[in-house]
């Protein structure tokens, strides 16, 4: 056997063969990881040409689209990228809380993975507006408005957030820095502390020794190379979704106080932007979201434990009580999502 180099020490040196099946792992995690290092080749790469001003930023992006020698491909990966970092990170939370591998020792790190999906939204939603063009301004608007509705502190917020007493040309370099500098620095200290900590706690979540049906391995070798056809896959994906359906692309904005009321939130915050049709600006789109994360976070601490013996398999019957709460956490966004995108 060849001596391991860089990456197979990443690794542990051998794993259990039954829970590094893909039905069990889904290989969320590990795609996770690829697509935000695809994320940040692409768009180091659109740096290049992207200009974060009012007056140059939507021209820039059309310059990318359809000037610049493979701007357009590079462009629509990024953006699919970042579309599907959301569905396969949300998969591997369900995965988590499906199969109980929250359970002590990785409580705190179930707390990381859900602070990473938080920064991944973050970065998502900073990346939508850096497009600057009259596709993002409800969002933009209705959005960074939210954070006025803080009692006490709402103000100060949205000044450091905004640049300004409303959206303008500090606005677009603030998101800009937070999207490439802030953001960006904080989700790969996330994922190397939570990949830090995957190999502190254990690896997969499994029963002891003792009591695990299935004592075959595999080794490090094996992983790679299921992990290398995962990332394969993931780019043929990539490059399909990218050739057949391009990054949206509009007008740049001429007036922020215009309505914009053809436009809306991105997907993934569609369901908040239906809540805010029920009232109360406040309480509908930031206390309930916030309810919603708490709930997530307070799963490990509050609900019964799974039992270690049945870790390391779908659906053990001693976290039943957490399952059924995801779902409903699951169906209330989803239900919500598609009343907003359905017309009334």
């Amino acid at each position: 056997m060849s001596r391991p180099n860089f990456f197979h020490h990443l690794h542990p040196p051998t794993i259990p063969a039954k829970q590094a099946r893909w039905r069990y792992t889904l290989g969320a995690g590990g795609i996770a990881v690829f697509l935000v290092l695809v994320l940040a080749v692409t768009g180091a790469l659109e740096m290049f040409y992207y200009v974060p001003t009012p007056d140059e930023a939507a021209l820039s992006i059309q310059t990318i689209s359809y000037h610049v020698p493979l701007g357009g491909l590079v462009r629509n990966i990024h953006f699919w990228a970042a579309q599907f970092l959301m569905i396969v990170m949300t998969v591997h939370l369900i995965r988590v809380v499906f199969t109980g591998a929250y359970r002590l020792p990785r409580r705190f790190n179930y707390l990381l993975g859900l602070a990473l999906f938080v920064v991944a939204v973050l970065l998502n939603f900073t990346g939508y507006v850096l497009r600057w063009d009259q596709g993002v301004q409800w969002a933009l608007v209705v959005g960074t408005n939210l954070i006025k509705t803080i009692p006490g502190i709402g103000d100060t917020l949205y000044q450091i957030v905004a640049g300004g007493a409303q959206p303008g040309p500090p606005t677009l370099t603030r998101f800009y820095a937070w999207h490439v500098f802030g953001l960006g620095l904080v989700i790969v200290i996330l994922m190397g502390w939570h990949a830090f900590r995957v190999r502190r706690d254990g690896g997969i979540a499994v029963p002891p020794p003792l009591e695990r049906a299935d004592s075959d391995r595999i080794t490090r070798y094996e992983l790679v190379r299921r992990e290398v056809l995962a990332m394969l896959l993931t780019s043929a994906a990539l490059v399909m979704m990218a050739v057949i359906a391009p990054a949206p692309i509009a007008p740049p904005i001429t007036d922020l106080n215009a309505s914009g009321s053809d436009t809306g939130a991105p997907w993934f915050f569609l369901w908040v932007q239906h809540l805010l049709n029920w009232g109360d600006p406040f309480v509908w789109g930031v206390l309930v979201p916030l309810a919603v994360l708490l709930v997530l976070a307070l799963i490990p601490f509050v609900l019964p434990k799974p039992a270690e013996s049945e870790l390391g398999r779908w659906f053990p019957k001693s976290n039943r009580l957490a399952r059924y709460l995801l779902a409903v956490v699951a169906l209330f966004i989803l239900v919500l999502t598609l009343l907003a995108v359905v017309p009334q």
